[in-house]
């Protein structure tokens, strides 16, 4: 079981980081489909465009480097808002032949998502939900029944 998670931790890190870092580096490089998607088609502005796309390579990066937790979740965040922002964006303008712009950034981030959940625990900066410890338990169990007296 172990090694099934690690291998699809894996497996959707590299997706989510290859998928972002591209179109990051494409971003940067302000290659004309990117622009014209983002300029002409959404109507954002240009340096956006280039902000985005730094963010997007630092943040492959982040999940894919050993250590640094507390980057890692921030870096998951800014992926899965980057990507339902992009999603939001698309189906803003509706149009026909934007579906693909609008499934494709929201299968990646059910990716990143999955990858978050997945991680190994020295990524993770603690557990959402504590477990009860057997003292807490106990002495929980010890107040109600001294208050039941």
């Amino acid at each position: 079981m172990m090694k099934t998670k690690s291998i699809l931790y894996w497996v959707t890190t590299i997706l989510v980081a290859v998928s972002i870092g591209s179109g990051g580096v494409a971003q940067v490089a302000h290659l004309q489909q990117n622009v014209d998607g983002f300029v002409h088609v959404l109507g954002y502005p240009l340096y956006f465009v280039t902000v985005l796309g730094v963010w997007k390579v630092l943040g492959a990066i982040a999940i894919l480097v050993p250590r640094l937790p507390r980057l890692k979740e921030w870096a998951y965040a800014g992926i899965f808002f980057d990507l339902t922002g992009a999603a939001a964006s698309w189906a803003a303008i509706g149009g026909s032949g934007e579906a693909f712009h609008i499934i494709a950034p929201l299968i990646i981030a059910g990716f990143a998502l999955t990858s978050w959940a997945l991680r190994p625990q020295s990524r993770t900066i603690g557990v959402l939900f504590l477990a009860k410890t057997a003292a807490a338990h106990n002495r929980e169990h010890n107040l109600v029944e001294s208050n039941a007296q």
